[in-house]
């Protein structure tokens, strides 16, 4: 009989790696635990539909959706960009790209506001043009979001475009099939499945931003504050209204990344 050479993946795992490994794992729980116990669960109707929670959770809703919604329109041809074309400095843009990932929220939101704020290098001009003032307003709490949260929808497209088996769209464009139609038709569709997770990623960083956007746009309630600038006032005030704001986010998270499975982590 051959031989065959057992694989170094198979079989049981090192008891040490299972003991490490088990510890990171409880260095996540843990903390969830706690938050969990600390619910205050006859309190948690009353507290949810407070008017200040309401106005949180419509303005999250609402900044989420519009920052994802502008992190599709420019983020995914951007994303095209880094994966397809040639052009000098390409690494350089990928790390400015990519730099709020790593950037500490508070330091992107200052450089937001020194760039649009009232007299920053883009938002004075704008201002005097237009009147349109984008620090403690509603698109202050947008453009805070996309900034923070729109690297997750361009590193994950990207990343299916480099992946991606070219053969078909060259196929296309040899039966004549123009750029845009091959784009529309044949790529799009095929890394559909990284662009929805990409979204739903984006969609869930932006929902749960706060140091940007209590930087650049304010802790103004009913105005600028958000469900995590929500959770931040009421530790000073009402405990548990800021654990059982803090449960519906962390439900939120964890219903993303599961219904996402593995189509990301791939």
């Amino acid at each position: 009989m051959p031989f065959q050479q057992r694989s170094i993946t198979t079989g049981r795992s090192p008891i040490l790696l299972v003991v490490l490994g088990l510890t990171g794992l409880t260095f996540f729980v843990v903390p969830l635990l706690g938050l969990l116990w600390r619910v205050p669960w006859k309190r948690t109707p009353d507290l949810l539909t407070s008017q200040m929670v309401l106005d949180a959770l419509r303005l999250s809703v609402i900044a989420s959706l519009a920052a994802t919604a502008i992190s599709c329109v420019i983020g995914v041809p951007l994303a095209w960009l880094l994966a397809r074309a040639e052009f000098p400095g390409k690494a350089i843009v990928r790390s400015i790209v990519t730099l709020p990932l790593v950037l500490p929220p508070v330091v992107g939101g200052t450089a937001l506001l020194f760039a649009l704020g009232r007299r920053g290098l883009v938002g004075g001009p704008l201002n005097q043009v237009t009147g349109l003032l984008m620090p403690f307003s509603l698109w202050g709490v947008i453009l805070a979001a996309t900034f923070v949260a729109m690297p997750f929808l361009v590193i994950t497209v990207e990343g299916a475009l480099h992946n991606l088996d070219e053969k078909h769209e060259r196929a296309a464009a040899s039966l004549g099939a123009s750029r845009w139609m091959v784009i529309r038709r044949i790529t799009v569709p095929m890394i559909a499945p990284s662009l929805i997770a990409g979204l739903a990623l984006t969609w869930a960083r932006a929902f749960g931003e706060f140091g940007a956007t209590v930087t650049f746009a304010g802790n103004l309630q009913g105005r600028t504050q958000t469900l995590p600038l929500a959770v931040f006032v009421a530790l000073e005030s009402d405990r548990d209204a800021a654990v059982a704001i803090s449960m519906i986010m962390v439900f939120v998270s964890l219903i993303v990344l599961i219904a996402l499975r593995d189509r990301w982590w791939r």
